[in-house]
């Protein structure tokens, strides 16, 4: 029904290759009905599983079209949040050296302040890296606009050991590449149980933030093995480990009432909880392999390729000009999901033909709540690894 009433006003309000957009996306119908149209289409929700389900809605329509003979188009996903928080901290390039600077650690913390009131936590004074507290954990905030790095972690591990400090998160929006689990371990070794969480776009979303709906989700790990033959390589994926937590077993079953039922998340698994009439609990874990952790894969055989480049409004000049972020754009090149009709999924990707060489290649993981996690691995295709 919603299908053929998006059919019926893209019809009538617009042309063939006319560009369509929806700014709250939601399962992505107006996006799937336009591009079977041969319309052109923007869509933007603020929901990361909407996105996610977009995504695989448009695969779905590009598979539909390819067996049908028809044409389709390619599309990016793009995540604004970075470039938000970017804002979020520039400061007025006119103003003296010095007034740049106070208007500059004035942003800084009011960006902490932001980040610990959407954490629920508390400030804390007199550390060199921590700015909260939160049931019994301190808190440490990365840099606004840079990743983690394993430089930042072991501030963080040093103070730890100096003022006998057990139990820490770590925020960040983003981490370093290949800095866990190693350094967890390490970490853990030492007595000091480190927990890494991304800060999600949400937070500057003041109505989600008053209404505690910023969720921190932890970091996932991602381990995968190249296949290479001769100029192809395909990726196989070997693991995928989650170690999220949403409420407890313990506190689910001390709520619960006598025929009643709970969905919990603990330490990277989803269980059932459940208490029937007579009041005995029983617990059904739901997720029983690594695997049920996965709804999406998708591999970039040439993953620095693609600059990501972006147009920015130059200080000085006024005049727009295209500035490269440091960052490479992900290319879906081969992509395995589940479906609601169809829950299989592949864990070895297609040998794709690749020019001889040394190439990094991308694999990118969205697990059943809507978060992605990619690795970047390096190749030496058309020769000895």
């Amino acid at each position: 029904m919603r299908n053929h009433l998006a059919e019926r006003i893209i019809k009538c309000s617009s042309n063939e290759n006319d560009l369509v957009a929806d700014p709250f996306g939601g399962s992505g119908t107006m996006a799937a009905v336009a591009e079977k149209l041969g319309r052109k289409w923007i869509v933007a929700d603020l929901g990361k599983f909407a996105i996610h389900t977009t995504r695989k809605r448009m695969i779905g329509v590009q598979r539909l079209l390819k067996k049908e003979g028809k044409p389709y188009r390619a599309f990016e996903i793009l995540n604004l949040g970075k470039y938000e928080r970017q804002h979020y901290i520039g400061v007025n390039p006119n103003l003296r050296e010095e007034e740049k600077q106070k208007q500059l650690e004035e942003k800084e913390k009011g960006f902490l302040e932001l980040i610990l009131r959407a954490y629920r936590a508390e400030k804390v004074e007199g550390f060199r890296t921590f700015h909260g507290k939160k049931a019994g954990r301190l808190v440490a905030v990365g840099p606004v606009n840079l990743p983690v790095t394993r430089l930042f972690v072991e501030e963080v591990i040093l103070e730890c050991r100096q003022k006998h400090i057990t139990k820490v998160d770590i925020l960040a929006f983003e981490f370093e590449m290949g800095l866990f689990p190693n350094v967890l371990d390490e970490a853990r070794a030492k007595g000091i149980d480190i927990v890494p969480k991304y800060i999600p776009a949400e937070v500057f979303d003041k109505r989600a933030v008053e209404k505690n709906q910023v969720v921190f989700h932890d970091v996932a790990f991602v381990e995968v093995k190249p296949l290479v033959k001769g100029n192809s390589v395909a990726v196989q994926l070997t693991d995928f480990s989650v170690f999220y937590s949403q409420d407890s077993i313990a506190a689910a079953e001390a709520a619960l009432k006598d025929k009643g039922s709970k969905i919990v998340v603990e330490k990277g698994q989803i269980v059932k909880v459940s208490k029937d009439k007579n009041g005995i609990v029983s617990r059904e874990v739901l997720t029983q392999h690594w695997t049920d952790w996965v709804d999406y894969w998708s591999v970039d055989f040439d993953f620095e390729n693609k600059r990501e480049i972006i147009r920015v409004k130059n200080a000085e000049n006024g005049e727009w000009e295209e500035v490269w972020t440091g960052d490479y754009i992900f290319e879906n090149e081969w992509q395995s999901f589940r479906t609601k009709k169809d829950r299989t999924l592949e864990l070895q990707s297609v040998f794709h033909e690749c020019l001889p060489g040394r190439r990094k290649l991308a694999v990118k993981v969205v697990d059943i709540f809507g978060n992605d996690t990619m690795k970047i691995i390096e190749v030496n295709v058309g020769g000895k690894r």
